[in-house]
């Protein structure tokens, strides 16, 4: 593909037959991925579809979602 600013990813991936897909080891580095690592996915007709790391997720819950001392999830 092109090349693209740092921070920058543009590639096409198949689905396999077990509908997997790779992820290019760029932007695995780029993230930090590794096996066993969690993505959340989500999806919207309209907009289409986008794979955060679930830390990423996690980080951004919590600073809107704060849990005071003593109160549970």
């Amino acid at each position: 593909m092109e090349n693209f600013p740092e921070g920058k990813f543009l590639a096409t991936v198949k689905i396999g037959p077990k509908g997997q897909i790779v992820i290019p080891k760029e932007v695995r580095d780029m993230f930090s991925l590794n096996p066993g690592d969690s993505l959340v996915l989500m999806a919207d007709k309209g907009q289409g579809i986008a794979l955060q790391p679930f830390s990423y997720v996690e980080s951004f819950w919590k600073a809107v979602n704060p849990v005071k001392d003593g109160e549970q999830k």
